[in-house]
């Protein structure tokens, strides 16, 4: 088959903040001499029915997000709809497939993932003395992270900018709202990172803050009061290695689970290090976290500056650390926004009326 070539990003070296997106009008509304017809075949049968999904599931996705029509018969998918849309549609299932083809198991997250990769707006770069390049044509491309047991695909604009720049910076911010896939992603790159012997440990943190409650509250021994503000980064973990590895290697240190408070006086070398729910730190917390790096490690950092459960009148650690290291050299920061949620689209939804209500002019008499 041939591949529709599109222009993908390079990497950014610093993102300021998430890619603007558009909302295109409905294609199909223009007249039938403006519509485009392609009939594509996949040469493996069974890989195209893994393409189309149960029921077609996967092509109803690419219909609804690209207002095409996308007819299943046989091995063939036939698209109609404007030609900029159908050529979208074809490089997005073209990308799919050779996935598919490869082994990988697809689902309707990654179907939507591949469409918003597809459109991606150009993300908007920064970094002091140096302007960000622009790459040439190519394949749909996007980021991705190899553990024992799967691939991760950056399903959003940003999440490609923020598995690229795991890749290249030693410490990493990534900040937006919940289910954007920040702490999701940190943890597979550090997993992958332990796997390839790029690290010799991982070591995952959180302040325990949430909500008002504290450590003392809560009945048991220090672990079991811990585990509780930690289960995010077990459930991650157990998402990306076999449990009976994940299991040795807490029990051997080598992935090491502590609160925020247990990392003071450590100097981390040689280790993935990961500071989940950040916005809950204080200033001098935060410093003393981004003061333990050592040699050979690398620093990922995370939260949502929108839902501080620190006391009224405490600044955010994080807030403040975003404020003053970006003009810092070796530094970069992703910002997610609300159309970067991945985990349900309802989600999405929220949190765009939770920011609407807090703007000014949704203040205003």
């Amino acid at each position: 088959m041939n591949d529709i070539p599109v222009t993908p990003e390079e990497l950014p070296t610093f993102v300021t903040e998430a890619p603007e997106r558009e909302n295109g009008a409905n294609p199909n509304a223009k007249g039938a001499s403006d519509l485009d017809h392609r009939a594509l075949a996949f040469a493996d049968n069974h890989a195209a029915r893994a393409l189309f999904g149960q029921y077609d599931e996967h092509l109803a996705i690419v219909e609804r997000d690209l207002s095409v029509e996308a007819v299943a018969r046989g091995n063939e998918v036939h698209l109609r709809g404007a030609p900029e849309q159908v050529a979208q549609a074809h490089t997005v299932l073209d990308a799919l497939y050779e996935r598919v083809r490869t082994g990988e198991d697809i689902g309707p997250g990654d179907v939507e993932g591949a469409i918003r990769q597809s459109s991606r707006a150009e993300a908007k770069t920064h970094m002091p003395g140096e302007k960000a390049a622009k790459g040439g044509g190519g394949k749909l491309a996007m980021a991705s992270i190899s553990t024992a047991k799967k691939t991760i695909h950056a399903r959003t604009p940003t999440q490609d900018a923020y598995i690229r720049a795991m890749d290249r910076a030693e410490l990493v911010f990534g900040t937006g709202p919940a289910g954007t896939g920040k702490t999701y992603l940190a943890v597979a790159h550090a997993a992958s990172l332990l796997e390839r012997g790029a690290v010799d440990r991982i070591i995952l943190s959180r302040p325990a803050v949430e909500a008002g409650e504290r450590l003392g509250f809560l009945p048991g021994d220090m672990k079991e009061k811990v585990d509780p503000y930690l289960r995010p980064l077990y459930d991650a973990l157990y998402d990306m290695m076999p449990g009976d590895r994940v299991e040795r290697a807490i029990t051997s240190g080598i992935i090491e689970i502590a609160p925020l408070a247990f990392m003071r006086g450590r100097t981390l070398a040689h280790a993935a290090i990961i500071l989940d729910e950040a916005q809950n730190t204080t200033s001098m917390q935060m410093k003393m976290f981004l003061t333990r790096l050592g040699e050979g490690s690398k620093m990922i950092v995370t939260g949502d500056p929108s839902q501080i459960d620190l006391p009224n009148g405490q600044v955010s650690g994080l807030v403040e650390a975003l404020h003053l290291l970006t003009p810092v050299e070796g530094i970069i920061s992703v910002a997610f926004d609300a159309s970067d949620v991945v985990r349900h689209k309802l989600v999405g939804r929220i949190v765009r009326a939770y920011d609407n209500a807090n703007t000014p002019a949704a203040h205003k008499p």
